[in-house]
């Protein structure tokens, strides 16, 4: 047996690294077989029979390589634990699209008790095959709930008032207002923490119980998160909640239709309160006056008040400034000494919409 001591050891070990290193090939490795890498983002949602199914494409295969060119995707169903059955025919997306697919669910589906029912998506190569199954997105088979109607929309003061026809007292469910904004801002919102957020394109009001007029027996909501000088379109449906194996699931009908309202500012500000006069008699000199205050209104769009003044029962006439006073108090110093005077205030919004004229406040000038 020979050894090989010291440097000449290292020398040979050398030579053997500097040899593997010059083109020598390693273990061959196989060909990719070019799967997409399965939808893990599957999201489904009912309304009356028709489901609809929203996912991402992948952009890699499960060898992590790009994919190139569209991607054939099958969509099936399962109730239970039979076989996932073909929702249509096949088509094609390419990588990294927004999938999305509507299924109308057969008569046999869309009847009976509430159940589960799975929905999935499958990637196939140009061969045919697939990684596997997506995530299971889950709704609920079975009859869904009667749909909205009568729904009706008024711009009011507080918001939008939305009104519809109770259901049947038999089968209670709670009714869901989707909002969508119709004319959103062209230019990019400003930033910065005192920035306004921006209005959502769309947004979602549940009514959990319907509160009923008894006047007019229709149900009625409230939308105050609105914005005037925007545009809304409202739709409704019912959504039942049903639990099935620990899970709550929603069962909704198909949307009403459309009700569209323009949120115009018509409405003048509240009308002011708390009017008090306090005269004070011209002394050394000083010209007589009467000093007004008010409680503030606290409307948003509030420009300032109007302040308005009479003797007897003669007109009102409007003492202040053309422009509306910013502060809830006036100096009135065009009166007379031994007269009396009535005043009223109103307030006025940035529109230019004026309210209604507060109490009367009668004062007399007393004699120096």
């Amino acid at each position: 047996m020979h050894r090989i001591e010291g440097s000449a050891f290292t020398a040979a070990l050398a030579a053997g690294l500097a040899l593997a290193g010059c083109g020598m090939p390693g273990a061959p490795q196989p060909p990719s077989l070019n799967l997409p890498e399965p939808v893990a983002d599957l999201a489904a949602s009912r309304a009356g029979s028709q489901v609809a199914l929203t996912w991402t494409m992948p952009r890699k295969n499960t060898d992590k390589l790009l994919l190139k060119g569209n991607v054939t995707v099958r969509v099936c169903r399962k109730e239970g634990v039979g076989a996932c059955e073909p929702a249509g025919a096949e088509l094609p997306l390419a990588p990294g699209a927004e999938g999305a697919f509507t299924d109308a669910l057969p008569a046999q589906l869309a009847a009976g008790a509430p159940r589960p029912l799975s929905y999935f998506v499958e990637l196939k190569n140009r061969n045919g095959r697939s990684a596997g199954l997506s995530n299971a997105a889950v709704v609920l088979a079975g009859e869904a709930p009667a749909p909205v109607t009568g729904l009706s929309a008024e711009v009011r003061k507080q918001g939008v008032a939305l009104r519809w026809t109770p259901a049947d007292e038999s089968s209670p469910t709670a009714v869901r207002l989707h909002r969508k904004l119709l004319n959103p801002p062209a230019a990019k919102p400003r930033e910065g923490l005192l920035a306004p957020q921006p209005e959502p394109l769309e947004q979602n009001l549940l009514v959990d119980r319907c509160a009923p007029d008894e006047r007019k027996g229709e149900c009625r909501a409230l939308d105050t998160n609105i914005r005037f000088g925007k545009s809304y379109e409202y739709r409704a449906q019912r959504v039942a909640r049903v639990t099935l194996e620990g899970r709550v699931l929603e069962l909704a009908s198909e949307f009403s239709a459309p009700v569209r309202v323009e949120a115009k500012d018509i409405f003048p500000p509240e009308t002011p309160t708390g009017l008090a006069a306090v005269a004070t008699a011209g002394e050394d000199g000083a010209a007589p006056a009467i000093d007004l205050s008010w409680q503030p209104v606290t409307d948003a769009d509030l420009a300032g008040y109007a302040v308005y003044r009479r003797e007897g029962e003669a007109a009102w006439q409007r003492i202040s400034t053309s422009e509306p006073l910013a502060p809830p108090a006036f100096h009135d110093t065009q009166v007379q000494s031994g007269h009396s005077y009535r005043y009223a205030v109103s307030a006025i919004d940035q529109g230019g919409h004026e309210s209604a004229r507060s109490a009367e406040a009668v004062e007399t000038v007393p004699n120096p």
